[in-house]
């Protein structure tokens, strides 16, 4: 937790809610113990999707689908979400929360591995949301850089590790260091990358908003 508690509680106590079918998936996925965006990091992201109003988006990390839903909900009409994800198990339910949730047909759901994924992909996106494997973030921006469009947006979630990431390397976990080294990483290129301008914002477990400015 990387801000208080009660604040936090706080916040999400004010929270409207999403859509009925976006409450009972997140329901499912809280008992399932399957990780989703965090309330107040839905609240964020359907700011952004209101202000940017993008047309392509691209997820890399679909896990049951929610916030693939999200932002189809809370996206413009005509917007269209292309999610990767190679998890097997978590691939069917999320088909499945798709079509409950009526969005079939304006999600694109690829399977496989995110790096090759997005070696194939050809068209650019407005809005890149990255919500995987930590560990990977850095290895996926340079296709995340060629696949966002000018004045695009790229959201990355979980960037602050539970606090960790402001830890001495000899304080963190051992089985953890790989993560923390690559994301720290991540971070300085976000900030330091002269095509994109950054804010690291700490909300949730920490996000960063990116825009491609060149």
């Amino acid at each position: 937790m990387i801000v208080d508690e009660r604040m936090v509680t706080y916040i999400n106590s004010l929270d409207r809610g999403n859509t009925p079918i976006l409450d009972q998936i997140e329901q499912e996925a809280r008992l399932d113990e399957v990780p989703i965006i965090r309330r107040e990091m839905q609240s964020f992201l359907k700011v952004l999707l209101s202000m940017k109003q993008p047309k392509k988006i691209l997820e890399v990390g679909t896990a049951v689908g929610f916030s693939a839903i999200l932002m189809c909900e809370y996206g413009p009409g005509e917007c269209h979400v292309t999610t990767i994800e190679k998890y097997e198990k978590r691939i069917p339910i999320a088909k499945e929360n798709f079509r409950r949730a009526g969005k079939e047909a304006q999600i694109t759901l690829l399977e496989g591995d995110a790096m090759e994924i997005m070696k194939g992909l050809q068209e650019e996106y407005d809005f890149i949301f990255m919500d995987a494997a930590k560990g990977q973030y850095i290895h996926f921006l340079p296709e995340v850089m060629r696949l966002l469009k000018p004045q695009g947006v790229l959201v990355s979630d979980n960037v602050l590790q539970d606090g960790d990431i402001i830890q001495s390397h000899f304080a963190v976990e051992r089985r953890n260091r790989t993560i923390y080294k690559r994301m720290r990483e991540y971070l300085y290129e976000l900030k330091h990358n002269e095509q994109l301008l950054t804010s690291i914002i700490p909300i949730g477990d920490g996000a960063t908003v990116s825009i491609k400015c060149k």
